[in-house]
């Protein structure tokens, strides 16, 4: 089967899901990793691992995990947290990766429209985790320090949260070289404009 499939990075609260919504809308086919990544920690197996490495109290009563209480020991206040993401990485991402593989392969050989897919693979850590592996191409998206600053703090996070998540992020990270494989979207305010530069990557896909 052939399809386009296009990987965004960028850092956290840079818009990714805003444009991986608007590639959605042009008849793109998005695979969240996210959303992947809840299934999993609904796994028994994984519920139990969680439970073993960091603790039952990472687990409810009801037997699912607790992610805040999760997030709090990988993304957290606590020196050890670097450690434990690398852990909590172990036992998710190989899952994950397997369904993003599955997805993959599950999309239609043909878009809505009669032409080939394209398939935006909407993954957080894509090139730390070695996933860009997967993608034709990739879109970085880009944002203002400043929207990206109001935007993280209107999450709720602590500062040290969110430097352990930017950490995260920087961890491994390369950013692809601008030329044959990258293209970047500023999704920094206007929407319009964001919208303007996925509409340009659409049609390159597209071929038109």
């Amino acid at each position: 089967m052939t399809m386009t499939v296009i990987g965004l990075v960028g850092r956290i609260g840079a818009g990714k899901s805003t444009v991986a919504k608007m590639f959605a809308d042009r008849g793109g086919i998005v695979i969240d990793a996210d959303a992947l990544a809840h299934q999993v920690l609904d796994e028994p197996e994984v519920v139990r691992d969680i439970a073993a490495r960091f603790g039952g109290e990472t687990v409810d009563a009801a037997g699912r995990v607790r992610r805040e209480a999760l997030a709090g020991l990988v993304f957290g206040e606590d020196p050890s947290w670097e450690a434990n993401l690398r852990d909590l990485e172990a036992i998710v991402h190989p899952r994950v990766r397997r369904r993003v593989v599955a997805a993959l392969a599950a999309c239609p050989s043909r878009a809505r429209d009669g032409a080939e897919p394209v398939v935006i693979l909407d993954v957080p850590l894509l090139v730390q985790a070695g996933w860009d592996g997967l993608c034709d191409r990739i879109v970085v998206v880009d944002c203002e320090e400043s929207v990206r600053t109001s935007r993280l703090a209107a999450r709720g996070w602590s500062p040290r949260q969110i430097a352990a998540r930017e950490r995260a992020w920087e961890r491994g990270f390369v950013a692809p070289a601008d030329g044959s494989k990258a293209w970047r979207v500023d999704a920094s305010a206007d929407p319009a404009y964001t919208r303007s530069q996925v509409d340009r990557i659409w049609h390159d896909c597209r071929g038109g």
